[in-house]
């Protein structure tokens, strides 16, 4: 197999399949093989699944063989963040206390995956408990600092740190990650791949690690914003098994989208002056291809609200019932970063009335967003205003000393959009410096297809999403 099937669109992939190009089998070989060489490179594998997707995969061909088909991802091969439990193999959610961990129950998103005949490769890298309780290194995981396939030097994001270096190496057509404020936004930004949060609810939690219930949700990295439809379109729907289940499916469906002249998208001007300034010819540029296609950009800005605070607040409490036992067992200082250790620790202290404070603003967040959309379609802004943050160096020590504009944009877009349960998708855009850059689209609950199919025809103008780093 050619270095093309490593970085083709799943479409591709499954219409070569159907046609017997190849066999679900051999497919099934050559992403397992290439994930177990090059995923240690970027320390983006956990654990390593080749053999059973290979005997998954022949009974893939046998319904490939008689036309049974199943859809867009069947036969196609992927990997999950190590948050997601698989029956019978270790789950350790990235930290050295659940290193031996075993569940006997599969997650409800590789059960539906499995029932379309996508084939489950491997368990990607994470950083350590979804980052709960706050980290300040990129070596907080078990598996060490993921690195960028970019520049190794450099820092693949996190939590979901080894999904997307998977993707952008080309190591899986696609991967599972999972948000509570940015954890799938962030590693597709800094990686050069797209990745979707749905709306809060939509993807089923059955089976993953909890950080924040209020807050967590399961979404797709992939390279391109149609594949993360694709995928979007098998994991979705209601799941009694999930308290926080919204009863929903989702279809992908972004023909029947509004056009695209009719698209109002909010944005702050004062984000590009937020960003580094290598940055921002990138982010001029994509403006200008997002003016070319038609959409409306109106200027808006988000509602003066403590969001740090807030969402920190409710992770911090909700995350330390989670972990209690680990943090009054004196095991949480097993952790490979002590910070995030102390700041389990500190988030037992957290008053109820605290919590619930920022629980009742945040019924305020939502109708303020509620109110937001009824001048805008959606909201646009970086996926971060710096690429991606060298390894050797703490996050604190490499914070960004410009200035900061008098009003603050859309720069809090991440933690306001997760706190009011919005959807997002985050898509390459241009490079500064070597490294790749992107914005993302935030849209109302529910409205995946919506920002999908702004992702799309921006994809279709431009070629960033097809690059690939140098050394994969």
């Amino acid at each position: 197999m050619t270095d093309d099937v490593f970085f083709a669109p799943i479409p591709d992939l499954n219409e070569r399949l159907k046609k017997r190009e190849f066999s679900a089998v051999e497919l099934a070989k050559a992403f397992g093989t290439r994930l177990e060489t090059l995923g240690p490179r970027y320390n983006a594998l956990a654990l390593p699944l080749t053999k059973i997707a290979v005997d998954r995969a022949k009974d893939v061909d046998k319904e490939l063989k008689i036309e049974r088909f199943r859809g867009p991802l069947q036969g196609i091969p992927f990997g999950a963040k190590d948050l997601l439990s698989f029956a019978g193999h270790t789950t350790t959610w990235g930290a050295k206390p659940y290193a031996s961990q075993v569940f006997d129950e599969t997650a409800t998103v590789l059960e539906k995956l499995d029932d379309v005949g996508s084939l489950l490769i491997g368990k990607l890298a994470m950083v350590e408990l979804a980052g709960g309780g706050g980290y300040r290194i990129a070596g907080a995981s078990l598996t060490g600092p993921g690195l960028n396939p970019w520049d190794i030097t450099r820092w693949s994001g996190g939590s979901s740190s080894g999904p997307g270096a998977a993707v952008a190496a080309g190591l899986v057509p696609f991967a599972l990650g999972s948000e509570t404020s940015g954890s799938i936004i962030t590693p597709a930004a800094y990686c050069g791949v797209t990745g979707l949060r749905p709306t809060y609810g939509l993807v089923s939690r059955h089976g993953a690690m909890a950080l924040s219930w209020t807050l967590d949700k399961i979404g797709p990295i992939c390279r391109s914003a149609a594949d993360c439809g694709m995928v979007l379109h098998v994991i979705s729907g209601g799941d009694a098994k999930d308290q926080g289940s919204a009863g929903k499916s989702y279809y992908y469906a972004p023909q029947f989208a509004r056009k695209l002249n009719e698209v109002k998208v909010g944005f702050s001007p004062v984000d590009i002056e937020w960003a580094d300034p290598e940055m921002r010819p990138a982010l001029e540029a994509a403006m200008r291809t997002l003016r070319d296609m038609g959409v409306n950009l109106v200027e808006t800005k988000l509602p003066d609200y403590p969001w740090g605070a807030l969402i920190s607040t409710i992770i911090g409490a909700e995350g330390a019932s989670v972990f209690e036992s680990l943090i009054t067992s004196g095991k949480v200082d097993q952790l490979a970063d002590p910070s995030q250790a102390e700041g389990l620790k500190a988030n037992l202290a957290v008053p109820a009335i605290q919590y619930l404070k920022a629980m009742r603003v945040r019924s305020l967040v939502q109708r303020s967003f509620h109110a937001l959309f009824e001048n805008v379609d959606m909201l646009i802004a970086p996926s971060r205003f710096d690429t991606a943050p060298k390894v050797s160096e703490p996050f604190d020590a490499t914070q960004t000393q410009r200035a900061r504009p008098a009003t603050p944009g859309m720069r809090s877009l991440i933690p306001a959009s997760n706190l009011a349960g919005l959807p997002a998708v985050s898509f390459p855009c241009g490079f500064a410096g070597g490294l790749p850059v992107g914005l993302q689209l935030v849209g109302p609950a529910f409205r995946e297809n919506s920002i999908l199919a702004v992702a799309i025809e921006y994809q279709n103008r431009t070629d960033w999403h097809k690059r690939r780093p140098p050394g994969a």
